[in-house]
């Protein structure tokens, strides 16, 4: 008898604690859904790239065999940058934007 009324207040327990938890999940989601993240954009342009919203963040330049070619520090919201780099293929990279752009 005490055995039966143990699993009935435990399945009890757990019947009123998932929607708490439920409700809980969804107001959060709600709270992170409102917050808009702007992605920055790379604009390349013969041997020169502009690159836009990524203010305080570093353009990172890297060849296709994964060598670091440089690194440019963005401090406005719109920076233009000369790249003088030989002609080929290279990864830009700022922030979670990444391009992969060739250079004539």
């Amino acid at each position: 008898m005490q055995k039966k009324l143990l699993i009935l207040a435990t399945a009890a327990l757990f019947t009123f604690s998932i929607p708490t938890q439920a409700a809980t999940m969804v107001y959060e989601l709600g709270i992170a859904e409102q917050v808009e993240e702007t992605q920055p954009t790379i604009k390349v342009d013969k041997n020169s790239v502009t690159v836009q919203e990524a203010q305080g963040l570093v353009l990172e330049v890297v060849s296709l065999t994964g060598k670091a070619i440089a690194s440019y520090k963005i401090e406005a919201p719109s920076q233009h940058i000369e790249l003088n780099l030989p002609k080929g293929c290279y990864i830009l990279k700022v922030g979670k934007t990444v391009r992969k752009v060739t250079l004539r």
